[in-house]
């Protein structure tokens, strides 16, 4: 902190009268307080910035005049100018009758040789209310924010879901950018395939030029027509109509493909029930049907791709555990939880494929038990794809190698080295298998193969979960 140089000097002529008024006009508000902390005299530099009721402070503790929140701010101030420590500044706000705090910045001093404190104060109420302003821009910010990110889901849903086969193409490339999974059914090719090529080689050599005349009309005005195009390397045709929407610095075709006769829709299903299905079939998630006991009623195409087999039909009647990481105990884990909930999340386990591979998959199954014979709806995610995060152990970790475990021999007997790894072992898979289970015992238990009480036993033993209601459940059973 930098001072004058010669105070004394320059200095020595003001009186009380001046260096009042020097403190009036170097501050907003000034109070001189006495060594018990009782303001003695109080000075408002500014009319605008009058504190309600600040006449009434002379003979009360500087404490009773701010919040609650505040006082320990304040004992902090006197201590430090009482100790004559660097000066802080500290935020201390004042009640107001108007239900508004005043917030003021304070720093204090000690002055003379009677303890007596003065404290410097600055109008923060500018200051808050920038602050305000700024917290009001950035709530209606993310507001924007959420609100575009809701208009997105909702077109994803609507472009990925529609049975309309619809292609996003580059007005300045005439390459695809994007396509939804029913243009990747009309076209006979994966969405990756597609994205990224010229529209033009989706189809023949002699429909090439139609499809650009029609392109080329829209910006002109003849937005509406419709051609019959043939598909490359086949002699399907296709009703092609486009139109032009504008995004950012560029401008994009929305190019709709429909075969000239859909369809018809399965005796007695509605045409909404038939997109359902048709959707549902065209998913690149497995789904999967079956009755109560796990036995598969039907699937769609993404299901039997990923048990790598070659038709639907080698997939019906079978029982859906053949598939299924833990042979025997993820799908009674599974269907325990649908009978006791209606709905499983999120389920992590691995699918087999029928060559030997095994993927990592997320389930979610949902129990359906009204209009009709009762099933059971499975959604199957690959997942393998994904970056996981390391999952934190809690407490010790397993030795990496063999070589780490023999460094021990010589320093801890035997039999503490594996009670130990045995020890650490069976805690982390009970650990894992009341993860797997979202903390359902019972099937947690029968995933590992243990009792029951036996699982209790151990959960108790390495200090795992909640067992207060459990424990007195267990045992008055």
């Amino acid at each position: 902190m930098n001072h004058f140089e010669a105070p004394q000097q320059s200095l020595a002529g003001l009186d009380p009268e001046a260096t009042a008024s020097l403190i009036a006009a170097a501050t907003d508000v000034a109070l001189l307080v006495d060594g018990e902390g009782v303001i003695r005299d109080v000075s408002v530099g500014s009319d605008d910035f009058a504190l309600e009721g600040y006449q009434k402070w002379i003979g009360r503790s500087w404490e009773d005049t701010v919040t609650l929140d505040s006082r320990a701010k304040v004992a902090a101030l006197l201590r430090d100018a009482a100790a004559k420590t660097p000066r802080k500044w500290r935020h201390i706000n004042h009640p107001s009758a108007l239900g508004t705090d005043v917030p003021v910045l304070y720093s204090a001093m000690q002055v003379g040789k009677e303890g007596r404190v003065v404290a410097f104060g600055r109008d923060l109420r500018a200051v808050a209310a920038l602050q305000q302003r700024l917290v009001a821009a950035q709530q209606s910010m993310e507001r924007d924010y959420l609100r575009l990110r809701q208009l997105e889901t909702r077109y994803r849903l609507l472009f990925q879901t529609g049975s309309e086969a619809v292609l996003i193409v580059d007005a300045a490339t005439m390459k695809v950018v994007e396509a939804n999974p029913a243009a990747a059914q009309v076209v006979a090719e994966p969405v990756k395939r597609i994205v990224g090529r010229l529209l033009v080689d989706c189809f023949g050599a002699q429909s090439k030029a139609s499809v650009l005349n029609l392109l080329a009309g829209v910006p002109a005005g003849e937005a509406g027509q419709e051609i019959t195009a043939q598909l490359a390397g086949s002699a399907r045709e296709l009703t092609v109509s486009a139109s032009l929407f504008r995004q950012e610095n560029g401008a994009l075709f929305l190019v709709r493909l429909s075969p000239p006769q859909a369809d018809l829709p399965p005796s007695g299903v509605s045409e909404t029930e038939a997109m359902l299905l048709r959707v549902v079939e065209s998913v690149p998630d497995a789904f999967v049907v079956t009755d109560a006991q796990g036995r598969i009623l039907t699937a769609n195409a993404a299901f039997v791709e990923m048990t790598q087999l070659a038709t639907r039909d080698q997939v019906q009647g079978e029982s859906l555990d053949r598939w299924l990481g833990g042979t025997g105990v993820d799908l009674s884990v599974l269907l325990a939880n649908l009978r006791q909930h209606g709905a499983v999340r999120l389920f992590a386990t691995t699918l087999r494929g029928g060559l030997g591979t095994s993927i990592p998959v997320e389930i979610s199954a949902t129990s359906v038990t009204q209009g009709g014979p009762s099933c059971l709806g499975f959604t199957i995610r690959d997942v393998g794809r994904r970056l996981a995060a390391e999952p934190a152990r809690r407490g010790r970790e397993l030795p990496r190698s063999a070589s780490q475990l023999t460094e021990l021999v010589g320093r801890v007997p035997l039999k503490d080295i594996v009670g130990e790894t045995t020890d650490l072992i069976e805690q982390l898979c009970i650990e894992a298998a009341l993860e797997l289970t979202q903390d359902n015992r019972a099937s947690a238990s029968e995933m590992l193969g243990l009792s029951r009480q036996s699982l209790y036993v151990k959960l108790r033993r390495y200090g795992l979960g909640d067992l207060g209601g459990d424990a007195e459940k267990q045992a008055g059973s």
